[in-house]
């Protein structure tokens, strides 16, 4: 995975999840979301870094819509860039929460690689970011 900084869209497999999510009906982009952070939240063994990184990015995009607060990455998915909306529920916010816990949480690979990296404080904080934005409106 070709990462290059610590923000939610700032790696490879994100910044394709991100495209394709881009690419999808705008009507089918709620469930794509719900998918990625399902993904995290429900994964009892061992978490993929890729299905975490998925993950983060679904809930930046889910505290975006909630907080307000723009995205400016330009590896976010195009339509937000582009002033764009997607709907998104109470019930999307708790699993992002989720999502977020697991992705810092024990058998995590993200977590792992970024401990590794000697960079998992700063990692760390833009997940703790994420989570505080989504519990504002």
């Amino acid at each position: 995975m070709g990462t290059w900084d610590v923000g939610p869209f700032d790696n490879d497999s994100a910044a394709d999840w991100c495209g394709d999510l881009h690419d999808a009906a705008p009507k089918r982009r709620p469930a794509l979301i719900r998918k990625a952070l399902k993904g995290a939240a429900g994964r009892a063994k061992y978490l993929d870094s890729d299905e975490a990184v998925e993950a983060i990015a679904a809930a930046a995009i889910v505290a975006s819509q909630r907080s307000g607060v723009p995205i400016t990455s330009p590896y976010a998915p195009d339509f937000l860039l582009e002033g764009g909306r997607v709907e998104v529920d109470d019930e999307l916010a708790a699993l992002a929460v989720r999502a977020l816990d697991r992705v810092v949480g024990e058998d995590s690979e993200w977590l792992e690689l970024w401990e590794e990296s000697g960079s998992s404080p700063e990692a760390v904080a833009v997940i703790e970011g994420i989570r505080g934005a989504l519990g504002s409106r």
